[in-house]
């Protein structure tokens, strides 16, 4: 019975499948839509491939390769990158400049000498395979118990490169800005012979002594959106919601770091945050993980040019320390190569006019590239290796707004700047008996670092990238601020390195921030520029937390009421202060929202600080006596 029934069925499948078939001619016979949209390319100017690199572990990485059509014999240029290696060289542009200017490098010299553009999505990341792991240390180190690291990544990657990549001549350099500078710094170790020039741009190096976490113990809390981005989804797009005007009032009634993360889920979206928020201080797993104490045990093998933005509003630490770490292996003064420009995070990359109201009088970022970093490029990965003439060390003196070609970049002997009563400040001491200045520093009512509303860092129209040239004279009409003036100059004063802050003083807490901005005050008459009249100009500025006066790795409250001495460093500087300028300095106790607030009552860990726990404190800075607070100027004579 049941074939006989199949067989009657039979037919009508059969005019079902038909008619079925028949609907779709139909239908696809008037669809405007083709069924596969064929290439357009055929007009572009370069040729863009995407590739998956295995590794040495099996993990693909994916890469895009991107060149201009006829290229032969072309050296390459890498950039490694957690941002999207498929979003960086969006082919929305027939263009080879127009597709390289989506990226992390400096897309008008690549496209002038035309290099082979190389960007590859690291571990975790977007396209590529395995896990995520922020700013890995090398493989088998108590930070990275796996056996692939950057420094693998980069090497295997390169193998790969020279091997399957026919138009390339054989020689390989790494460039990158901020983690993607972090990068170029990775692949020193143990390089690829093939690596002929590593540029890390504004690299992270320490996060705890003066780069994206933490400035000499101060939380920087902002920097939360950027781990909840990074880490919660491969990628990177987890939302960062306040529904807030101000970020100033968000934090604030969100009390501490920890409850913010716990409330935009970045406790439990990011590894590194639970880390970073179970090591406070200066301690192993820190120091472990800065890569100029890394690099510091590495022989030297590959040139390197680093690059520093003198305003760098995330990673002004980094460079410099590197410097300071390889230099001294560069016996013969050619291999280590520092670059100082009057810019922001990434800025040699961009337009470089202009640095918020600063102006330097001529695109400094174009000049870099053309001048400095496109022959010293050439020099190294072009198959004839055109001579360069590139200085060990170029830097841009603010003030003069001029480059200097110098041989290298030295600490000169400091030079006394010394706070003192009445708010003045001079380089002579004020002698006699020990006075003190006073403010009453309220957690309630922090100071802001940059006149509100404070808007997020990502936000649309922000001007985040500005604050550390922002006019600082709002802030220093406020009572918990205190401000010390100098005389009208009458002979420029010239400064060149890192100022180091002495500051004695007491707070009636158990626990206390410090922050000294150096500054430079315009005159009240600016012709042709009445905009800058009295402008203040921050130089130099940083926090230090009280808790790791005597330790940075082991944090203690502080003595109520007793005066303490505090010595930390200020970030580089190159400035002149001009002759009818004032140099001023400012000292405060909080520098909100960028950074945590100190509840001013000692706390294990202040991530978990409650609300009872942040009280008032009358704060005493040293003035007058043999324990006078003051600022190590290098001053240049």
């Amino acid at each position: 019975m049941i074939r006989p029934l199949l067989a009657a069925c039979a037919p009508v499948a059969l005019l079902a499948a038909l008619a079925g078939a028949s609907a779709g001619l139909a239908q696809k016979s008037y669809d405007e839509r083709p069924a596969r949209l064929a290439p357009r390319d055929a007009n572009y100017e370069y040729t863009r491939k995407v590739v998956d690199i295995r590794m040495r572990d099996g993990v693909k990485l994916h890469t895009v390769i991107v060149m201009r059509k006829g290229t032969k014999d072309a050296g390459i240029l890498l950039t490694r990158t957690p941002y999207d290696a498929e979003g960086q060289t969006k082919p929305d542009t027939g263009s080879f400049a127009g597709v390289l200017s989506h990226g992390d490098g400096p897309w008008d010299v690549i496209a002038a000498d035309g290099y082979i553009r190389v960007i590859q999505d690291v571990r975790g990341m977007h396209g590529s395979e395995g896990i995520t792991l922020m700013n890995p240390t090398p493989a088998g180190s108590p930070n990275n118990p796996t056996k692939t690291d950057d420094a693998t990544d980069t090497y295997d990657t390169i193998a790969w490169l020279v091997k399957n990549v026919p138009e390339t001549n054989g020689r390989v350099g790494i460039s990158g800005i901020s983690y993607d500078g972090f990068l170029p710094l990775m692949a020193l170790i143990n390089p690829h012979p093939a690596l002929k020039v590593s540029v890390p741009m504004n690299p992270m190096v320490d996060g705890w002594r003066g780069d994206d976490w933490f400035h000499n113990g101060a939380f920087r809390q902002v920097g939360l959106s950027y781990l909840l981005g990074q880490q919660g989804t491969r990628d990177a797009g987890t939302p960062w919601i306040t529904d807030t005007a101000d970020d100033y009032e968000y934090w604030l009634k969100n009390v501490s770091a920890g409850a913010v993360a716990k409330a935009q889920g970045v406790d439990q979206a990011s590894g590194f945050y639970r880390k970073m928020a179970a090591h406070p201080a200066y301690d192993s797993f820190w120091q472990s993980a800065a890569m100029d104490r890394i690099l510091a045990r590495e022989p030297l093998k590959v040139p390197t040019m680093l690059v520093a933005g003198l305003w760098d509003q995330e990673d002004i630490y980094g460079a410099p320390a590197v410097y300071r770490a390889l230099e001294p292996k560069d016996t013969a003064n050619d291999t280590v190569f520092l670059t100082l420009g009057p810019w922001y995070h990434g800025q040699e990359i961009r337009d470089g006019s202009s640095l918020g109201a600063i102006k330097w009088d001529s695109d400094t970022a174009k000049w870099w590239r053309w001048q400095v970093l496109r022959p010293f490029l050439a020099h190294y990965l072009k198959s004839d290796q055109p001579a360069m003439d590139v200085a060990p060390v170029t830097a841009f003196q603010s003030g003069t707004n001029q480059w200097q070609r110098l041989q290298a970049w030295t600490q000169p002997t400091p030079t006394p700047l010394y706070l003192k009563p009445g708010g003045s400040l001079g380089f002579a001491a004020a002698g006699g008996a020990a006075q003190t200045a006073d403010y009453l520093s309220d957690p309630a009512n922090p100071v802001s670092y940059r006149v509100r509303p404070t808007r997020p860092t990502d936000a649309a129209g922000s001007t985040w990238r500005y604050w550390l040239v922002d006019d600082q004279r709002p802030l220093s009409g406020r009572p918990d601020v205190l401000t010390f003036t100098s005389d009208v100059l009458t002979a420029p004063v010239t400064i060149a390195g890192t100022p180091q802050v002495h500051l004695t003083a007491s707070t009636s807490g158990t626990d206390s921030d410090w922050v000294v901005k150096l500054i430079d005050v315009y005159p009240d008459v600016m012709p042709r520029q009445e905009e800058m009249a009295g402008y203040q100009l921050g130089v130099a500025m940083d926090i230090f937390r009280g808790r790791y006066r005597e330790d940075l790795a082991v944090a203690k409250p502080l003595t109520p009421d007793a005066p303490l001495k505090y010595a930390f460093a200020l970030p580089e500087t190159n400035h002149v202060f001009l002759p009818g300028h004032r140099i001023m300095v400012q000292v405060q106790s909080s520098w909100f929202p960028l950074y945590d607030r100190n509840p001013q009552t000692f706390v294990p860990n202040i991530f978990n600080a409650q609300a009872k726990d942040y009280v008032k404190a009358t704060q005493k800075v040293t003035v007058a006596g043999p324990d006078a607070s003051y600022i190590d100027l290098p001053v240049v004579r």
